[in-house]
């Protein structure tokens, strides 16, 4: 016969009844048996998972979802950059600050050294302003030789030169989420990724697939938009898109 241990509260107002093992009969028989107690029943939730896995499963498939965005590669943009020109390859483009000097054989009255204004002409004795920007130093030469046939008489040959003394007018501007936005000024060319790493690389913020490229063309003035996607120059999969900066283009990273 089981035995039942009675005793008394200490403030004497009730009596507290016990087993020889607590924790009912379940309990009592798995340890008199020596086995682990058996497992709690099951709350009013019937049985259903504690909440904590519950929480667990939408944050799991958000990470798998991270994951396989992280993965995917961008859209390649539609895009004929082919077409875009390299000024490596041609010659060079005047433009604000630069320094020229113009010689007219044996006229030396006529020989200039001219600073093209930030109204992009230059001035010249006889012929007064000329449009310089946009130019190319042949191009030039033949603007001022069809203006001074009017007052000198020019043979057929090379009579007038331009020679470029301070090729100043090169910069560019990066705007948006890099490290360091602003102007840049150079005395040589580079390509968007150099200018991306001289302006510190992307902040953590950066949309850097949906990059634009502003260029407008210094004798039209018409502008046009270029998208680059980063992605793509990193790999190398793509180095037409890692074009050539020229003066007065905008990169913008968003």
């Amino acid at each position: 016969m089981a035995t039942v241990a009675v005793s008394r509260t200490p403030g004497g107002g009730g009596v507290r009844r016990g087993g020889g093992a607590g924790g009912g009969p379940g309990r009592r028989a798995a340890a008199a048996r020596g086995g682990p107690p058996p497992p709690p029943r099951p709350g009013p939730g019937g049985g259903r998972p504690p909440p904590v896995v519950r929480r667990s499963l939408p944050v799991f498939a958000l990470a798998l979802l991270l994951v396989a965005v992280a993965g995917c590669k961008p859209t390649l943009p539609k895009y004929n950059y082919a077409a875009e020109p390299d000024p490596r390859n041609a010659e060079w483009i005047l433009g604000v600050g630069d320094q020229i000097t113009i010689n007219v054989w044996e006229n030396p009255g006529l020989t200039t050294e001219a600073t093209i204004r930030p109204d992009g002409n230059i001035t010249m004795p006889l012929v007064g302003d000329l449009r310089a920007v946009g130019e190319t130093p042949s191009s030039l030469k033949a603007m001022i030789r069809g203006h001074l046939t009017d007052f000198v008489k020019l043979g057929s040959g090379s009579e007038i030169t331009v020679a470029v003394r301070g090729a100043n007018s090169y910069r560019f501007t990066i705007v948006g989420e890099v490290t360091r936005p602003g102007v840049v000024q150079l005395g040589y060319y580079v390509t968007v990724v150099e200018a991306l790493a001289m302006a510190g690389g992307f902040t953590r913020f950066a949309s850097k697939n949906e990059m634009k490229l502003l260029r407008r063309d210094p004798k039209s003035g018409k502008s046009r938009t270029i998208p680059i996607a980063y992605d793509f120059l990193a790999d190398g999969s793509h180095p037409e898109m890692n074009l050539v900066m020229m003066t007065g283009d905008t990169l913008f990273v968003p």
